[in-house]
C-alpha cells in the first residue's frame, strides 16, 4: 500500500479521526473510504472492535498505524482514523441550502457542518477562499456529520448564484433590515441561508442581493458566534418551514 502522507490539503485523500468520525465515515460514505488506521491499543476498545469488523465486511483495509494517528490528531489517544477519498457533493436545488462566505476558522466549520445536518441544511456551499473542509480538524469538530452532507466548493459568491439560480438569498448581517423572525416566517422555497467571516461577516452588497437578515440581541455584545449565528438562523428557518408543511396537511 502508498506510503500516507501528513495530511494536505492538495493531497486527493484526508483522514476521519477519532472512532465516531470514522465509523460515521464507513457507514454513510463506504465507497469512499480508503484505510481503517487502527492504534495497537484500540483492541482495548469495543468501538475499535467493531469499526474493524465493519470495515473488513465493507473490504476497507484495516493497519495498526499509531505513528501516522498521532501526527494527523496529534494526540497520543486517538485509536481510529479512516482515510477516505476527497469528493465534491451535488447539491439538490429544491431544499434549503447553507452557503458560508469564506469560513475562516476549523472548528467553526465542523460545528456548523454538524448543526447543518442536525437541522436539515443537507446541501452546503464553501466559497473560497476558506478554512480546508477536508481538514482532519473540521472532520473531527463535525463528529462525521460532512459524510452525511453534500458539501460543494466555489470560487466565488456569483459563481454559486450561477450553479444554483433562482433562489431566494438571506444573507444575515448586522445591518440587515429584517429581523430573523419576520424572515423565516415569510421564508420562500427554494432558500439559501447565507453567512459570512468570522471576522469580517458579510460585504455590504450583500444586503442587495436579497432578504437581509439579522439576529436581534443584547447591545452588551457586537455580535454572536458565526457558528452559533448560523444554528439559530437553521433552527428558525427549519422550524418555520416544517410547520407551514403541516399546516398544509
Amino acid at each position: 500500500m502508498p506510503k500516507l502522507e501528513a495530511y494536505d490539503k492538495s493531497l486527493p485523500y484526508s483522514y476521519a479521526p477519532g472512532l465516531f468520525p470514522a465509523t460515521e465515515c464507513l457507514r454513510n460514505a463506504p465507497e469512499r473510504c480508503l484505510r481503517l488506521l487502527l492504534h495497537s491499543r484500540s483492541a482495548e476498545s469495543e468501538g475499535a472492535a467493531g469499526l474493524r469488523a465493519a470495515a473488513e465486511l465493507a473490504g476497507v483495509r484495516a493497519e495498526t498505524a499509531d505513528r501516522v494517528l498521532a501526527r494527523i490528531s496529534g494526540k497520543e489517544n486517538c485509536f481510529a482514523a479512516m482515510v477516505y477519498r476527497k469528493e465534491e457533493g451535488a447539491f439538490d436545488e429544491t431544499s434549503p441550502h447553507l452557503v458560508l462566505h469564506h469560513p475562516g476558522d476549523a472548528g467553526n466549520l465542523g460545528t456548523m457542518l454538524r448543526t447543518a445536518l442536525g437541522f436539515g441544511f443537507l446541501n452546503v456551499a464553501i466559497i473560497r477562499p476558506a478554512v480546508d473542509s477536508d481538514d482532519p480538524r473540521v472532520t473531527r469538530a463535525s463528529m462525521g456529520a460532512a459524510f452525511s452532507l453534500h458539501v460543494r466548493h466555489f470560487a466565488s459568491f456569483e459563481e454559486y448564484e450561477r450553479a444554483c439560480p433562482g433562489r431566494r438569498l438571506y444573507p444575515f448581517m448586522l445591518t440587515g433590515s429584517v429581523t430573523l423572525a419576520q424572515a423565516a416566517a415569510q421564508a420562500q422555497m427554494p432558500l439559501s441561508l447565507v453567512m459570512g467571516n468570522e471576522a469580517t461577516g458579510l460585504p455590504e452588497e450583500f444586503a442587495r442581493k436579497g432578504v437581509p437578515t439579522r439576529i436581534p440581541h443584547s447591545g452588551r455584545i457586537d455580535s454572536l458566534n458565526l457558528a452559533v449565528a448560523a444554528g439559530i438562523g437553521m433552527h428558525a428557518f427549519a422550524s418555520a418551514l416544517r410547520e407551514r408543511a403541516q399546516e398544509q396537511i
